[in-house]
């Protein structure tokens, strides 16, 4: 073997390595051991020992991930999707050199990462904001991958949101023919998104947020999702409406995607709750607190993005998972990964099925244990819950899929 091979084979093994859940173990115990220790619980064989990785991540609960994307390859120069490669470099800036959206972030590869390399059982597709000029995908086009994976696995694998932009001219007149021809599961909101020269808008708004939600309630729509967080700190960004819209419409459930939280600044990190100058997800916190919605009530706290920060940075995940399960309930936080833009959630799975609130910390702050079933919950039967899915049916579905469909519908969509 030439210096040249034996170089190329060394290197494949370090990737082969650094994929699989021996590197993820190595990864979380170093993680563990920097920040003093008591946040991951991975036994250390788990760095060599495939069976026992396997031991350390393995899991049997229903994993339903509710906030996954991808980018239609005819559209991987659109304006929006700029922005995506910004977020995503911005929130892991030395992780994706080369990153080709055409290329890594298509169907193709969304596929292979949630039903292939991943635990995924069911997943919600949902996409960014824009008009049709600017996305990465239309409410047609998420529709239509929707149908396109029922009819080759299935109903169930798969379920969509339709984007709603209630600021944009006419676009509450549109609702009906959105639920006619797309049959969301819920709306998708950007408060963030500006029209024409306003620089966003509030749920609880007289122009356009409290409008949308009397339609959304008309037409029987109780699901709204919306964008709250990872934001650069816009105002329209924040989750103080949340409290206020929950408590006029008790009949929508509010599922807050990235719970209000904001990519950390300087090294700065969440610690308990303060309402003094809350950031973060003590946002959402307080304007729970202030408009009386307490645990396990309408409004639900997503960890897509988050939970891929807070990997890294264990005693924030710590004070933020503990900290919203005190504040809407171990019934009301859901899994939600934000993938494909960090490939496979795998190792994310993995990194929440090992991690754990410290004791100290749970005394101190009066933080829930994070027990099997509380996993569970989160990981998968609260989002069975609110999306109305069966968890029974569909473990069924995937205990018998021998996933052929999945290059079926790759195959299909390429011959378009």
């Amino acid at each position: 073997m030439s210096r040249a091979e034996a170089a190329g084979d060394a290197l494949r093994h370090q990737f082969q390595y650094a994929v699989s859940r021996l590197g993820t173990a190595t990864a979380l115990r170093a993680i563990d051991e920097a920040w003093g220790g008591g946040y991951y619980l991975v036994d250390p064989q788990a760095e060599t020992d495939p069976e026992a990785a396997d031991e350390a991540f393995g899991g049997d609960e229903l994993v339903i991930d509710v906030q996954t994307h991808y980018i239609a390859r005819h559209r991987a120069q659109a304006p929006g999707v700029e922005g995506i490669m910004w977020f995503i470099r911005n929130v892991a800036p030395d992780r994706w050199e080369g990153l080709d959206p055409e290329i890594h972030l298509d169907l193709g590869n969304y596929l292979r990462h949630i039903f292939l390399e991943s635990e995924t059982a069911a997943a919600v597709l949902t996409c960014t904001p824009g008009d049709d000029d600017h996305s990465i995908l239309t409410n047609p086009e998420v529709a239509a991958t929707r149908e396109l994976i029922d009819r080759l696995a299935g109903t169930g694998r798969l379920i969509n949101h339709s984007i709603v932009h209630p600021n944009a001219p006419g676009e509450l007149d549109r609702l009906g023919s959105l639920i006619e021809h797309n049959r969301p599961s819920g709306w998708k909101v950007y408060t963030i998104q500006g029209w024409g020269d306003q620089p966003g808008w509030r749920l609880d708004d007289e122009e356009s947020g409290l409008p949308f939600l009397e339609s959304s309630r008309e037409l029987g729509v109780g699901i709204v999702c919306a964008h709250k967080g990872l934001s650069a700190l816009a105002p329209a960004g924040s989750p103080a409406d949340i409290g206020p819209a929950a408590a006029s419409f008790p009949d929508i459930n509010f599922l807050v995607y990235h719970s209000g939280y904001e990519t950390p600044v300087d090294d700065e990190e969440e610690g308990p709750y303060d309402d003094s100058e809350p950031a973060g997800t003590d946002r959402l916190i307080k304007s729970l607190a202030d408009a009386g919605i307490g645990p396990g009530g309408n409004v639900y706290a997503e960890l897509g993005s988050t939970w891929f920060v807070l990997v890294r940075r264990p005693r924030e995940a710590a004070h933020v998972l503990g900290k919203l399960l005190k504040a809407v309930g171990e019934d009301n936080v859901l899994w939600g990964s934000d993938s494909i833009w960090y490939g496979s959630p795998q190792p994310l799975i993995d990194a929440f099925r090992a991690f754990q609130i410290p004791e100290e910390l749970r005394q101190l702050h009066g933080y829930p244990e994070l027990t099997p079933r509380i996993k569970e919950k989160i990981l998968g039967l609260n989002a069975a819950r609110v999306y109305g899915i069966d968890p029974d049916l569909t473990r069924s579905r995937v205990a018998a899929d021998d996933l052929s469909w999945v290059k079926a519908a790759f195959d299909e969509y390429m011959a378009k």
